[in-house]
């Protein structure tokens, strides 16, 4: 009776060197991509104003000092028709309120913006005498290996959950690892 070449470890082990490296090129690149996947999966979004949201009752110094916005990571302006977000290019043009030359402008009361590098950022109401009643927020944005001791109580995505998710990424990872190099 004939065995079949898996049940014959001689002949299993004839195993082609290109399939092999195949399988570990496969391997490789997604390994690749899973971490491409988890390096999103770990960026939060922060609600601008907590709970509260951007409105001209949220102490935004008070918010922006529970938090720590890393790059990658998200802000989400959430207000209503009353209002509107402009960003402003300087620092100067930030404290003066000075919202006639903004970098960009907002107005779908549900605005996202993408902190995409290290630095500062300038947000404030467009709507006349809003931002010189306080509705405005400077936001520092640091490299996302950094790390720091604040926590994201205010946030829409707590940094437990994002550890959370980073954690599971990281277990699934290791599996398929794990499972690939079984197959050799």
């Amino acid at each position: 009776m004939l065995k079949h070449s898996q049940d014959n470890p001689k002949i299993r082990k004839q195993r082609p060197k290109r399939e092999t490296k195949m399988g570990r090129m496969n391997t490789i690149f997604l390994a690749l991509f899973v971490a491409l996947i988890t390096k999103d999966a770990m960026a939060e979004q922060h609600v601008v104003g907590g709970s509260q949201g951007w409105d001209e009752s949220t102490d935004f110094n008070s918010w922006v000092s529970g938090q720590t916005f890393k790059v990658g990571d998200q802000l989400v302006f959430k207000y209503s028709s009353l209002h509107s977000v402009v960003e402003l290019g300087s620092e100067s043009e930030y404290k003066n309120c000075d919202i006639g030359n903004a970098v960009n402008s907002m107005s779908s009361g549900n605005d996202v913006v993408k902190l995409s590098k290290p630095g500062t950022r300038y947000f404030a109401c467009g709507t006349l005498g809003h931002c010189g009643q306080g509705m405005k927020v400077k936001i520092k944005t640091v490299s996302g290996n950094s790390s720091s001791s604040s926590s994201s109580s205010s946030s829409s995505s707590p940094a437990s959950s994002s550890a959370s998710q980073g954690f599971i990424s990281l277990v699934l990872i290791v599996a398929m690892l794990i499972a690939s190099l079984n197959q050799f």
